[in-house]
């Protein structure tokens, strides 16, 4: 492709309104523009990158037996009311009615349709198993979309469904595009984890979240050094090993003083209380209020940790958890917010932390306000309902499989699979009938990709101040090929040998990036930087009149020369290497 027609406008100065390296660095390239919020257009260089993201991860699911079919981003709403998900995503899904007032979205993901499309189409064990998959837009409509298209209101993803008889098919079924998953990473040229994930909306009890290790992403996530255990913070799990169901006897038998009430004025923070007392933070019971199921509960958890909410959940479970608010404070004054201790006489349900069960005396709330208590012992003034681990993991923890420290990142999700059993088979109809004549619900797992997320994760690990620095399985070119003719005697012969290369290049199967415009060095030189092909040529008079073409590698900077006869065979070698 020449530049001299090719539809690009690089930026000198970054964009105001960016926030991240890949949507400053994508924006001042040319290969995006912003459309509204959480909207862009992708221009040609954009959309070349795009559509090698999207062909490996097509290659991949090809080779793991799944078939590619495409549904319509235009969904009848009716089928999201049946699974109940129009209200769990809420006002995240964008709604619509046609001239007949028949309610419509603009599909989020495709699990629904999906189902009932198998529903139709499948109905015997011989016809089980299959996987389909689809490269489409979804939509979004995020409160705060940032992070240009880290989280945007329309986006590329590869969504795919298994259809298996039992759980084992589905775990097989579920093993193989994990197994896909890793390949295509690995081929985008991602460092990436795949950790253990909360299910959301989705269901199911099996997942993974696919991180793209990157300081700007949205999730943290833990993971262990020594083994291969790694899981999204709200996920991770504490190490259970020393997990008690009953009060251990050291505890209740602390040799402590009675409990005592301090005057606490002004203080119901944490960090507060310890300066005034003097004592570490870790020293002080920190109590949480939540609801659950209408009754009272306290979380219990060291002062100097944060309880994961998640974690509760699953501790109270199939009790349904809701944190207490400000609103929720307001509307019960009788609660002495920021001083409530563990012995409070309205809470109908304590749940403590796994790390509370040792021989100590704490600093909690007295359960009225201004004032703490100190010298507070479990067994003697306070009792335990529930044990878990209840605590937000962080650098340190002890993995849960192995019992070495845990390190915790930053990442971004690119890719996320489920095993989701028959939540919607069952809902749709989508069953088959066995040998014996028997109907059974499908067994289901979806896999996500986020194609175009993808696209910015790359530039958030493949760039430097200078730009961008693509994966040579990614690029939208291989090669950037400048002419730099100058205004002496050699120009007409430097174009004529930058031709002569250019058409060698594209003969050999090369994709050329071939910069003829009339434009200084610097500006060629800085573009080429900006826009981030794997491998440089530069054609100048200086070169010329040696019979040799400059060579740069883009993501080292790496020099060498390679002799101007010779250019497509050294393009060869190296692309062998």
């Amino acid at each position: 492709m020449r530049m001299s027609g090719l539809l690009l406008r690089t930026l000198r100065d970054d964009p105001a309104d960016a926030d991240t390296d890949s949507q400053r660095l994508l924006l001042r390239a040319g290969y995006i523009r912003r459309a509204a919020a959480g909207i862009y257009s992708w221009l040609p260089l954009g959309h070349r990158v795009l559509r090698r993201v999207e062909q490996i991860v097509r290659e991949e699911m090809d080779r793991a037996g799944a078939q590619e079919i495409l549904l319509p981003i235009l969904q009848p709403l009716e089928l999201w009311q049946r699974s109940g998900r129009d209200v769990a995503y809420g006002p995240l899904m964008f709604r619509l009615l046609d001239r007949k007032e028949t309610g419509f979205c603009l599909s989020p993901t495709a699990e629904e349709l999906m189902a009932t499309l198998v529903a139709s189409e499948l109905s015997s064990y011989r016809d089980l198993p299959v996987n389909l998959y689809q490269i489409q837009w979804k939509f979004r409509d995020e409160l705060r979309p940032r992070f240009g298209l880290l989280r945007a209101r329309e986006f590329l993803m590869k969504d795919a469904y298994s259809f298996d008889a039992d759980l084992d098919g589905l775990r097989a079924s579920y093993q193989r595009m994990y197994n896909a998953y890793c390949s295509i990473f690995d081929r985008c040229g991602l460092t990436f984890r795949a950790v253990e994930a909360q299910s959301g909306e989705m269901g199911g009890d099996v997942n993974h979240e696919f991180m793209a290790v990157a300081a700007v992403g949205e999730d943290d996530f833990v993971w262990c050094k020594a083994c291969d255990y790694a899981a999204n913070v709200e996920a991770a799990r504490r190490d259970h090993s020393w997990h008690h169901t009953e009060v251990p006897a050291a505890a209740a038998t602390v040799d402590a003083p009675p409990m005592e009430e301090v005057h606490t004025p002004g203080l119901p923070g944490i960090q507060g209380v310890a300066d005034f007392l003097g004592v570490e933070p870790s020293t002080l019971l920190k109590c949480i209020v939540f609801d659950a199921d209408g009754e009272l509960g306290l979380a219990l958890v060291p002062g100097d940790r944060e309880v994961n909410e998640f974690a509760l959940a699953r501790a109270v479970a199939p009790r349904k958890v809701r944190l207490y608010t400000d609103e929720d404070f307001a509307a019960h004054p009788e609660l002495p917010k920021g001083y409530i201790g563990p012995h409070y006489p309205g809470a109908a349900l304590v749940v403590a932390d796994v790390s509370l069960d040792a021989p100590r005396a704490w600093v909690t709330g007295a359960n009225r306000v201004d004032h703490h208590a100190r010298n507070v012992v479990l067994g003697r003034d306070f009792a335990v309902d529930v044990w878990a681990g209840l605590v937000t993991i962080v650098t340190g923890d002890a993995c849960p499989n192995c019992g070495e420290p845990l390190s915790v990142d930053r990442g971004i999700e690119v890719g996320h699979v489920f095993q989701l059993g028959t939540k919607f088979s069952k809902v749709f109809g989508a069953n088959y009938v066995d040998e014996h004549g028997d109907e059974h619900p499908i067994v289901m797992g979806c896999y996500g990709v986020g194609i175009s997320r993808v696209v910015a994760a790359i530039v958030e690990e493949h760039h430097d101040d200078n730009g961008i620095a693509w994966p040579a399985a990614l690029a939208p070119y291989d090669v950037h090929l400048l002419a730099l003719p100058g205004r002496g005697d050699a120009a007409q012969a430097v174009v004529a040998a930058a031709e002569r290369c250019y058409e060698e290049l594209l003969a050999g199967g090369f994709q050329v990036l071939y910069d003829d415009r009339d434009a200084s060095p610097g500006v060629k030189f800085a573009d080429a930087d900006l826009l981030g092909m794997p491998v440089q040529l530069v054609i100048g008079a200086k070169g010329l009149a040696r019979g040799v073409v400059e060579r740069k590698v883009r993501a080292t900077g790496d020099r060498s020369e390679l002799p101007i006869t010779e250019v497509l065979a050294g393009m060869l070698a190296g692309a062998a290497t």
